[in-house]
């Protein structure tokens, strides 16, 4: 069982994108082993998997303000954390925005029910909430209406971090593997239908920090000659989905929350409880 707690509702940061081989990859966890610890939030190797539902304008602002450059941009998504359990109407989930202003990145977010994260998002209604939490509704609540966002694509892949010691407080590596694109039905409690949208052999690696990169990654880093992207897993999804004609990315579609939880989400839900009724009418019956 993974528990993520995920206590923090905001943070500044600077986020620094790597593309690494598979052997890449080995070679760099195998020093990191020596400076941090793997992430108590994941399995015993640090590893857990991620959903991401973003959502866009009409004509893909957020898309186009990564690709353009622009210094100050946000994107709005809802994340689910998978840790093994059916993604139920109350389970917990995180509407985020991820701003970058020059190069910081900046991330708030509240957690919610993922009912109540669909009808913010979908439906525009504020939910209740903590007062903590009330300026991060109230902004999601703004982007929606000032951008019409809309339900974009939903991006999956697996993930091992690693945090630093209390010698790197805030520092935190991440790996992602099996990225993958789902553009229909845009539903996160469904079976996915996913697009692989990265080599097998490719691993994105971030590097986040709060203040400065120690030295002994900065050497870490040359060492192994990475260097720097500018990948985006969400404008990534979508120019591969623009390679693929036949995949429905193009005109986005509102979708309201009911709608969305009485499609794909009540038919496995529908038979779940169907057989622990009917094992409840069995022991009765006994």
């Amino acid at each position: 069982m993974i528990h993520l707690s995920h206590a923090l509702r905001q943070f500044n940061r600077f986020e620094l994108k790597y593309l690494l081989t598979l052997k890449q990859t080995q070679e760099v966890k195998e020093s990191l082993c020596r400076y941090m610890n793997q992430d108590e939030n994941g399995d015993q190797a640090g590893r857990y998997s991620i959903s991401s539902l973003y959502y866009d304008s009409p004509n893909y602002r957020s898309y186009w303000e990564k690709e353009n450059g622009v210094r100050y941009r946000r994107k709005l998504r809802i994340r689910h954390y998978v840790n093994g359990e059916d993604l139920s109407e109350i389970s917990p989930v995180f509407v985020e925005i991820k701003g970058r202003i020059d190069q910081v990145t900046q991330k708030r977010r509240v957690k919610l029910p993922y009912i109540d994260a669909l009808r913010l998002c979908n439906d525009r209604q504020i939910p209740v909430c903590e007062s903590a939490d009330q300026p991060i509704i109230d902004e999601v609540f703004f982007l929606l209406w000032q951008q019409n966002l809309l339900p974009a694509n939903i991006i999956r892949y697996d993930r091992q971090a690693f945090n630093g010691t209390i010698y790197d407080a805030g520092l935190r590596v991440t790996f992602d593997t099996a990225l993958s694109l789902q553009t229909h039905p845009l539903h996160l409690h469904g079976e996915p239908s996913s697009l692989p949208i990265l080599s097998p052999n490719r691993v994105i690696m971030e590097i986040k920090v709060n203040e400065r990169i120690p030295y002994w990654l900065t050497d870490l880093i040359a060492a192994h000659n990475l260097q720097l992207s500018r990948i985006s897993k969400y404008c990534l999804g979508v120019e591969v989905a623009m390679e693929h004609p036949s995949l429905p990315y193009r005109d986005l579609i509102a979708q309201g929350s009911e709608e969305v939880l009485s499609s794909t989400f009540s038919v496995p839900i529908f038979w779940k409880r169907l057989c622990e009724w009917q094992n409840n009418i069995r022991i009765k019956e006994k």
